[in-house]
């Protein structure tokens, strides 16, 4: 087998992945808009929804396998990190009981930890001009730097709601919908962004 034949495995799986990622992306808009628009609770919404769901985690699993199979692709591992638990939480909100919580929120708050951390570090560096902790194919100017910015703004608001669930012990029943609502839509808008400025553009 010749020295090429590896190489040339793993850049079909790279553009099969690739493909599937868009198309993960492109499931979970067009689902997250039929759940976003549909009757809350109705069969739509719940089958819309589970179906959103699994496409965004597909989609985000695969984008932090992109982001380590392409160079100065990093700041992705994060992204998709942060989709996963976006979804993964907003979902396990209105899977639970009314007035109750457990285990995975605490997770959950040790996730957005890790993950606010590093944004946190950049943001930082970036805003006093140091060398920035990340290496990016795309420069740290104009949108990105707004997206770099916003998501580190949005986690140390998911810092604040985990820590609130897990020192609380519960969730009532309007702050469980409010943390539904508000981690899928933005899921929903990671999705658009995504496909809009990357993907179907690609």
């Amino acid at each position: 087998m010749s020295q090429s034949a590896p190489s040339s495995v793993l850049h079909g799986v790279t553009i099969l992945a690739f493909i599937l990622h868009i198309g993960g992306g492109a499931v979970g808009l067009v689902s997250g808009i039929v759940a976003a628009l549909a009757r809350k609770g109705g069969t739509l919404h719940r089958r819309a929804g589970t179906i959103f769901v699994v496409s965004m985690l597909s989609m985000s699993v695969l984008a932090i396998y992109l982001a380590v199979a392409e160079p100065d692709q990093l700041t992705n591992v994060f992204i998709g990190a942060f989709a996963i638990y976006l979804i993964s939480t907003g979902w396990m909100a209105v899977r639970r009981k009314v007035g109750t919580s457990g285990s995975f929120e605490k997770i959950a708050l040790a996730v957005a930890l890790c993950l606010c951390a590093p944004f946190a570090i950049l943001s930082f560096q970036l805003v006093i001009g140091l060398t920035p902790l990340f290496k990016s194919a795309v420069p740290f100017k104009g949108p990105l730097l707004v997206a770099i910015y916003s998501f580190t703004s949005i986690l140390f608001v998911a810092v604040i709601g985990d820590a609130r669930v897990v020192l609380a012990g519960s969730l009532s029943d309007v702050p469980r919908i409010s943390r539904h609502l508000w981690r899928m839509l933005l899921g929903l808008t990671l999705a658009a962004g995504s496909g809009f400025t990357n993907g179907f553009a690609r």
